[in-house]
């Protein structure tokens, strides 16, 4: 397949709001040992890229400065130790860096197939989530049929994969909104019970809910003092897990109440994760999670989808948290 020097991407020009992101053109990457090189359909739009803009997430080393963490699109060229057979294939993936743009580099341990169910904009918008959710609720929280999970944010693009991937696992999801509208958008898609933290406690709602006993599993994305108030959600032996600090990064608790209801708490980032870790939870997803989407069972909640000229556009959504579901941009 004949690829060019140079290719469009989006970048961004200095740290700042989404008017720093700018269209320009820059060389095509060549694929290394391991890698594989895609002709990017579309790139989902997510949190993180978001902080890389502001100067607050900066690119692991090694990795693309473009913004952009997941894609789909079609394999055009292959590094060293990669078989060529795999010309041609359609897959989507996550990548370390540089999703916005024509072409991007990833390990091909990284790729999933496009299932056929499935758009190529909605193949984009799932890699990064799905493998947040997976990890941190099923691997980190080890929650299982029959347990309960809060999730903040509860129309977000975590939050959407999270309420499907625990509908489809027989897992009830609690969510928490900013408006009834979002409750029931979150409702729709699956959620079983949300609250509109501006209406009522989410202490209390989620006590009322569970009848007093509390849930399994938090995912937190806020931070701050949610974790506190988090931790009065969990039941005995629960665990917590954080992904994000919107709220801010610091948290005041008391030890004692782990120590007498066996509380856990953890929490992970994906990005600065080694190569082989995301191969081996690519592989997971693989034997657990993708015949679900190849048989149209799971797919991600879809918000908006914007040209990639127009990615500050698509930044200014996600940060007015209008929002529900992913944001992606089309490429091709």
């Amino acid at each position: 397949m004949a690829v060019p020097q140079m290719m469009r991407a989006v970048a961004i020009s200095a740290p700042g709001g989404p008017e720093v992101l700018v269209e320009t053109q820059v060389a095509v990457p060549v694929p290394g040992p391991g890698e594989v090189l895609i002709e990017v359909a579309a790139a989902g739009v997510n949190r993180p890229d978001v902080f890389q803009r502001k100067g607050a997430y900066p690119p692991p080393p090694g990795a693309s400065p473009l913004p952009g963490l997941e894609v789909s699109g079609t394999i055009v060229a292959v590094g060293a130790d990669v078989d060529p057979v795999v010309m041609g294939q359609l897959v989507c993936s996550l990548v370390a860096g540089g999703g916005y743009a024509e072409y991007v580099i990833a390990p091909y341990g990284h790729c999933l197939p496009v299932p056929a169910a499935l758009s190529m904009e909605e193949a984009a918008a799932l890699p990064e989530t799905l493998m947040t959710v997976w990890h941190n609720l099923f691997e980190r929280a080890f929650v299982v049929t029959g347990d309960s999970v809060l999730i903040h944010g509860g129309t977000s693009g975590i939050a959407t994969m999270a309420i499907s991937l625990c509908r489809l696992f027989g897992i009830t999801t609690i969510v928490t909104c900013g408006s009834e509208v979002k409750c029931q958008a979150a409702r729709d898609w699956g959620a079983g019970h949300a609250i509109n933290y501006r209406a009522e406690d989410f202490v209390e709602a989620v006590k009322r809910i569970t009848g007093g006993t509390g849930v399994t599993a938090v995912l937190d994305m806020v931070g701050g003092d949610y974790i506190a108030r988090n931790l009065d959600c969990l039941a005995e032996d629960g665990r917590h897990v954080s992904i994000a600090v919107l709220g801010g990064g610091k948290a005041e608790i008391a030890i004692r109440h782990l120590m007498v209801r066996r509380l856990t708490m953890t929490g992970s980032t994906l990005r600065p994760r080694s190569t082989g870790f995301k191969a081996l939870l690519v592989e997971e997803i693989l034997r657990n999670v993708w015949p679900h989407a190849e048989a149209g069972e799971l797919r991600p909640a879809m918000d908006r989808i914007f040209p990639l000229a127009q990615a500050s556009d698509a930044h200014a959504r996600m940060e007015a948290g209008d929002h529900v579901g992913k944001i992606v941009l089309k490429v091709r």
